[in-house]
């Protein structure tokens, strides 16, 4: 799969990511089988197979178990962390986390950033994290305090590089003056199911900032696809992907592919150079995903697509 700069960083990443947000198959740790821990090894396993190269995660996913299951599978594969991005986040906390009362909320303070580091370390048994990102932002952010944070991370050799997730613009650009290092990533909701932010400067945005954005959920939990997620929290359907099913089997069977290779082909087209972040734990749709990096879109297609997805004529 070819290969592309995140941002201004040195770190390479293949065109698509791979999400490890479903690898333990279920949100509640307790429920979390040793069935379960194999068949998410097998899907981190047949991604890096497949030529993914960036795997992101965050730390409350399953309460950090998709994150231990992720570092098992870099244990089993020999050479496989020295060819890989690993990427995690942090910065959500849930409701009683540290005190019985306390509220789901989210924690950019220095102390918890620095805590919750240390902790994804330990779960992955990695030394270094590649890729650190603020998960959904603070509205107590205080962005000399996220920056001072960052700098003893990067200082101490536990983190290379920094990004951020479901920021508004305004939001990046503040941090990025308090920090004496570039941000390189912006990852947010992108697909034909959520266009905001081809129009709410954040794609902009990357272009100026040269930020790459990555797309969480770019077949809209697989409504855009042949896949059904079934995982806790799926839409089932919406009046959307009715009118966008129809444009995308046209163009797959005009080329020769797939829903989900167009759709994803679809983010690929843009300029900023979007990484979608690709999530099922199915090995063979895993693979078929990898296919989209083969497809260039035109830009009548492209936009049949756009105008399919807004369900209305562009102004």
């Amino acid at each position: 799969m070819e290969s592309i700069p995140l941002g201004v960083s040195s770190l390479l990443s293949s065109r698509l990511g791979y999400g490890c947000w479903r690898l333990a198959g279920t949100w509640n740790p307790g429920e979390v089988t040793p069935e379960n821990e194999v068949l998410g090894k097998k899907a981190v396993i047949a991604a890096y197979e497949a030529g993914y190269t960036l795997f992101d995660n965050a730390d409350i996913y399953c309460h950090g178990v998709t994150e231990r299951i992720f570092g098992n599978a870099l244990k089993q594969v020999s050479g496989m962390r020295e060819r890989v991005i690993v990427a995690t986040k942090c910065g959500i906390r849930f409701a009683g986390d540290s005190d019985p009362e306390a509220p789901p909320r989210y924690d950019f303070s220095a102390s918890h950033i620095l805590r919750s580091c240390e902790d994804s370390l330990k779960r992955m048994g990695v030394e270094t994290i590649d890729l650190y990102q603020l998960h959904r932002p603070d509205y107590l952010a205080d962005p000399e305090e996220i920056a001072a944070a960052f700098t003893k991370l990067k200082q101490a050799g536990k983190v290379r590089y920094f990004g951020v997730s479901n920021f508004r613009p305004t939001l990046v650009t503040a941090l990025q003056v308090a920090c004496p290092m570039p941000l390189v990533v912006h990852q947010v909701e992108i697909s034909l199911a959520r266009l905001d932010c081809f129009t709410d400067g954040t794609l902009d945005q990357c272009l100026i900032e040269r930020l790459t954005p990555l797309a969480w959920s770019p077949l809209a939990q697989g409504l855009l696809s042949a896949e059904k997620s079934g995982f806790p929290g799926s839409v089932k359907s919406s009046p959307m992907t009715e009118r966008v099913g129809p444009v995308l089997d046209a163009i797959a069977r005009a080329r020769g592919s797939s829903r989900t290779n167009v759709a994803l082909a679809w983010l690929l087209k843009h300029p900023t150079k979007i990484v979608p972040i690709v999530g099922s734990t199915n090995p063979e749709r895993i693979r078929e995903a990898a296919r989209a990096t083969e497809l260039e879109l035109t830009r009548e297609e492209w936009y049949r697509l756009l105008i399919a997805a807004r369900g209305e004529r562009l102004p």
